[in-house]
């Protein structure tokens, strides 16, 4: 390979109805470098070789909070039972009480917190009290983000779930559904129905710019059993013949990866898309945490290869009454949520809570895994990891349950339990986040500024 050889970072593999974009290579930063100088862009400028990305997880019902809130503060800090999964990350993270989200509170509504806890979560907002058509909330925070940096990426932002949506009818006390079953809104009254099928969102990241055409090729590979990458076989030869030797490598394991998600998906296919709901009537054979973990690698690829730097990821709806019988809770979820003070029930909400922490574990050690420079994946990101309610017996919505992890291309340091004064407004989180993501806004919901504390 010559020295001088570079190819652009928007860089695609192309074939019939196929577009596979690259991984940060060493050939593009002569390209990434001359970019970032000339845009002041402080999100890749100077960064251990990627773009900052920003990604948001949602669980429901709120959390047993005894056994989330850890020990001791800053460095010196011990996870809690429900954290411990996450002891191999703990450095690469932030535990972050005190947050706030006033808007999902009553002030004077009566009763829904379900569906205000996910409807504020991201928007700050205060959700009009409607079960009709004339729903009103707020942009999220990953819509502002996607609406400033967005034409940087195939994709503005990318909404996933593991629960069939509803998009109309009641659900919580006079509450529209549409509340509790998105939490990305890209206006006050345009939710972004996030994508429950593993395999529509797969299709969608590597779809081509011809949606005819894409269709077709879709269908011939199901029909002969072909691959994405099948399609682009030619062009990745004549590609890797001019990589050096270390992006021969990365590319390869990028490919890889690219194919053993698509076979995941392909046998998870046939019982996925029947869970109604993720409540009742569950098939058998179908696996809650092979559907998260799937959920969770397709946002690796989107933010390893930049088809995207923004995701959300409800993994189930407030309310839920999934049942979690593979980690010893049959119950339902929501009914234990209202545990009474009584602690058989608060130990078996620890126990569910602890299986989402098990899974988030699995998402960072993924984006760990992948290497950007000086760095990983990780290091270029900021990923929020919480819920809209604290207590669900209570139905607060102070002291929320929240993560930060990623240090957010070298602007946060993590390793530390960041233990806030009082009832912080949870948007100035977001404030901090959004200028770290080139798109820095002066208000956010009832924000009062920057976070402190994160650098």
């Amino acid at each position: 390979m010559s020295k001088n050889w570079h190819i652009p970072r928007r860089r695609f593999l192309r074939g019939l109805g196929t577009a596979i974009a690259l991984p940060m290579l060493e050939a593009m930063a002569p390209s990434v470098s001359a970019l970032a100088a000339a845009a002041g862009d402080a999100a890749t400028r100077g960064k251990p070789g990627g773009p900052t990305r920003m990604a948001f997880v949602y669980l429901p019902n709120g959390h047993d909070m005894a056994n989330w809130t850890p020990k001791g503060t800053g460095e010196n800090y011990e996870l809690a039972q429900i954290l411990e999964p996450l002891r191999a990350h703990q450095k690469d993270l932030m535990v972050i009480t005190g947050l706030a989200q006033k808007h999902a509170e009553a002030n004077g509504d009566g009763a829904g917190d379900h569906a205000r806890a996910s409807a504020t979560f991201l928007t700050g907002c205060q959700a009009r009290k409607t079960a009709g058509a004339d729903i009103k909330v707020g942009i999220s925070v990953d819509q502002i983000a996607a609406n400033r940096i967005g034409h940087e990426t195939r994709l503005p932002s990318l909404e996933l779930t593991c629960d069939q949506g509803r998009r109309s009818g009641e659900c919580d006390s006079g509450y529209a559904c549409v509340y509790q079953f998105n939490i990305a809104w890209r206006s006050e009254n345009q939710p972004l129905n996030p994508e429950p099928d593993p395999k529509q969102a797969f299709d969608r990241l590597f779809a081509g710019a011809n949606r005819k055409e894409t269709k077709e090729a879709r269908a011939k590979r199901e029909l002969y059993d072909k691959s994405v990458l099948d399609a682009v076989l030619e062009d990745a030869r004549g590609l890797q013949a001019n990589l050096g030797t270390t992006d021969r490598r990365k590319l390869d394991e990028y490919l890889t990866a690219i194919r053993d998600i698509e076979n995941r998906v392909a046998q998870s296919a046939n019982y996925l898309v029947k869970v109604p709901m993720g409540d009742q009537h569950i098939p058998k054979d179908y696996s809650f945490e092979q559907h998260i973990r799937l959920m969770y690698d397709l946002q690796v690829l989107a933010f390893q290869s930049d088809i995207t730097r923004i995701s959300t990821f409800l993994v189930a709806h407030d309310g839920s009454n999934r049942t979690y019988p593979t980690v010893g809770v049959p119950e339902e979820h929501h009914e234990l949520s209202h545990h009474g003070g009584k602690e058989e029930k608060k130990a078996k909400l620890a126990k569910i809570n602890r299986f989402h922490t098990t899974q988030f574990a699995y998402f960072l050690e993924r984006l760990k895994a992948v290497k950007e420079g000086e760095g990983t994946l990780l290091d270029n990101c900021m990923i929020v990891y919480g819920s809209g309610i604290s207590d669900g017996d209570a139905h607060n919505h102070d002291n929320l349950p929240v993560l930060l992890a990623g240090r957010g291309g070298g602007t946060i340091q993590t390793g530390r339990h960041l233990k806030l004064d009082g009832r912080v407004p949870m948007n100035n989180l977001y404030l901090s986040m959004l200028e770290r993501m080139r798109a820095p806004i002066e208000h956010f919901g009832d924000s009062t500024g920057l976070l402190k504390g994160l650098a």
